[in-house]
């Protein structure tokens, strides 16, 4: 039984193409890892040092002269926790938020949304440290971590994109998508005045990369064709003049095809994405 549990969570994150599954699932792997390696340091009296190394090398830094050697941490403080609630909380909002968003818009449209998101606030969150004298004092050694930037843009992108949509909330009742946002978005800008100043500026900067994205693409502009494929090309012999022509491959990969056949058996039909429906669709012409 812990077998087969293990198997289908391996499946969700990492070959079902669910890229929010993906998320939910690094995020956890990482927090996991990083706490069973802390566990043994907190018993000798070594955590807090721990969790200075790992604020240092793997948040992000407020100090601009820092980022020559700490560049890419513009990617690796959305995946790294305060704790089991910060987690939690940045999780169920990734989980919501993405089975609506993906049910209108593209598991690439995803990616790009969810990592822009965090690159946008580390760069607000930057861009407000070295800006606000409040802030002087603490340039120096402040660092930001956590997904919440990242998950911000899917939130506000999701709304922006389906602003009318509907979830029914304990104790609020129905509530528009609009005003969720709206209510995330408030109580980030009243927690400026806060000790977690610098984590309300990322979560605004993801909210405004997310809204920016759907407005763009809704006047038909994508930003996430940077992570789209370009199709194969091969030289095939042309009967009529003996002449090679390049033509696209549209031969279909039978081990894709198995792996939608078993998404298919396991959720149904209606999980799959519109890629793999695409992808089903022209294996059912050969």
């Amino acid at each position: 039984m812990n077998k087969g549990l293990f198997q289908d969570l391996r499946y969700k994150v990492f070959q079902s193409g669910n890229p929010s599954y993906l998320y939910i699932g690094i995020n956890v792997i990482i927090f996991v890892a990083v706490a069973l390696i802390n566990l043994p340091l907190f018993l000798s009296g070594n955590s807090t040092t721990y969790e200075v190394f790992i604020r240092e090398y793997a948040g992000f830094p407020a100090s601009i002269s820092k980022l020559p050697e700490r560049f890419y941490t513009i990617l690796t403080y959305q995946f790294f926790h305060e704790g089991p609630l910060h987690l939690l909380f940045n999780m169920l909002w990734l989980f919501w938020m993405g089975r609506i968003f993906l049910d209108f818009l593209k598991p690439r449209q995803f990616h790009f949304i969810y990592l822009a998101g965090g690159f946008a606030g580390a760069l607000l969150y930057l861009l407000a440290y070295n800006v606000f004298p409040v802030f002087e004092g603490a340039r120096a050694g402040a660092t930001v971590i956590g997904s919440s930037a990242a998950v911000m843009a899917v939130v506000v992108a999701t709304a922006t994109l389906v602003p009318d949509y509907t979830l029914r909330l304990m104790f609020f009742g129905d509530v528009k998508l609009k005003y969720l946002a709206l209510a995330y978005i408030a109580l980030d800008l009243i927690g400026i005045a806060s000790a977690n100043a610098g984590g309300s500026f990322a979560h605004l900067g993801g909210a405004l990369l997310g809204f920016v994205y759907i407005k763009v693409l809704q006047n038909g502009t994508d930003w996430s064709n940077i992570f789209k494929k370009k199709p194969k090309m091969r030289v095939v012999k042309n009967d009529a003049g003996n002449r090679p022509v390049r033509t696209t491959n549209t031969t279909v990969n039978q081990r894709e095809i198995d792996e939608i056949l078993d998404k298919i058996s396991q959720s149904g039909y209606d999980k799959l994405t519109r890629e793999e429906k695409e992808t089903l669709f022209k294996a059912s012409k050969h």
